[in-house]
């Protein structure tokens, strides 16, 4: 199977730069009009995958506002996985999970088996009990062509703590997170398929992100602060590698899907110009 980070890269040579959440919190589905039920979860997925599955590069449901249903939730979620990828999307599941042994295991199979009904292009992870302990969700990503974003530095002030904290080799733990990211993409070409999250809205990082050869999801643009113009302030050469990702930004313009393509496009607008440093 072709990787995830082939399809990526062709992703967004064709649509562009661009992810866009599915977040259907109760703030948003008030918004729209909706109920904050089942009922709603449903219009508001449906909605978004008719006005951006066929002309976005990645959607990227979040999982727990899924979860809040339960049984019923989790089944919109996997009708939402099934129509973003018939429209064309790749689909990234935001779950940052994280455990170790068959937990992992299990972890990975729910998301990167093609056998799943909640199978995903990629996913989100945690790497706080150790980058290796994620190594069942890398290797079953390897063999069915999906990828693994992993948290290194993100924009809640709670992550420092942890994140810059430095390590007895005078690494903090997001360089070490990003330096074993990067051991897993060598030789990809032309893009690794593991990858990293970094907040748009941190600035300057003071880390070295340069050999990742992997994607590195920003999300932190529009509602939480940053401005597509702010990358260049976080990435610095590494620009090319980054993937913007918008959620109430674009999805307060619903439900009227013209309205929520019109807001995708502007937004897709300010990153291509930002990602080619104008």
């Amino acid at each position: 199977m072709e990787s995830f980070g082939a399809r990526l890269h062709r992703a967004v040579a064709e649509r562009g730069p661009l992810c866009v959440g599915i977040d259907p919190h109760p703030g948003l589905l008030a918004g729209w009009g909706l109920s904050d039920d089942v009922e709603g979860l449903e219009r508001f997925s449906r909605t978004v995958v008719e006005a951006l599955g066929d002309r976005v590069a990645v959607i990227k449901p979040q999982s727990a506002f899924f979860e809040r249903f339960g049984s019923r939730g989790v089944g919109v979620l996997e009708s939402t996985i099934r129509q973003l990828r018939d429209s064309g999307a790749l689909v990234l599941l935001d779950v940052k999970r994280g455990d170790i042994g068959s937990t992992v295991s299990a972890y990975a199979s729910a998301y990167l088996d093609p056998s799943s009904p909640l199978y995903v292009d990629a996913v989100t992870a945690s790497p706080y009990l150790g980058v290796g302990s994620l190594a069942p969700m890398f290797e079953l990503a390897a063999a069915h062509g999906g990828g693994v974003f992993v948290l290194a530095l993100t924009s809640n002030p709670e992550g420092a703590a942890v994140q810059r904290a430095v390590g007895a080799d005078g690494r903090t733990v997001a360089q070490t997170v990003i330096d074993e990211i990067s051991q897993l993409n060598r030789g990809a070409d032309p893009l690794g398929s593991f990858g990293l999250v970094v907040g748009a809205t941190i600035g300057d990082t003071g880390h070295d992100l340069s050999a990742v050869h992997g994607p590195l999801l920003a999300p932190g643009l529009g509602a939480q602060g940053a401005t597509a113009a702010d990358l260049r302030a976080v990435f610095g050469s590494s620009l090319p590698s980054v993937l913007p990702s918008y959620s109430r930004e674009v999805l307060s313009a619903g439900p009227d899907v013209a309205a929520l393509r019109a807001a995708a496009e502007r937004v897709l607008g300010d990153c291509r110009a930002a990602l080619a440093g104008s």
